[in-house]
């Protein structure tokens, strides 16, 4: 029972939360599942960029509005 509150509170809570998850409008065909991948992926590039200061949403909207961040988080993927 642990382990699946510990799921739900490290990764479904976060793509909620960070990437408003539950809002999407996507419900046809394939849309879904190939956007839930974008998202997953978007979240572990944002984990894996060192900068500890700085929170996850916040990470994303720099990496959309600076091109040389995103190159930075990019090459930082593990």
């Amino acid at each position: 029972v642990r382990e699946h509150w510990g799921i739900e509170n490290v990764l479904h809570w976060t793509l909620d939360v960070v990437l408003d998850e539950d809002q999407t409008r996507s419900r046809k065909d394939h849309a879904p599942a190939n956007l839930a991948v974008l998202r997953r992926l978007a979240l572990n590039i944002a984990r894996a960029h060192p900068d500890t200061k700085t929170s996850l949403r916040g990470k994303l909207k720099r990496a959309a509005w600076d091109d040389s961040f995103l190159v930075d988080m990019l090459l930082n993927m593990r």
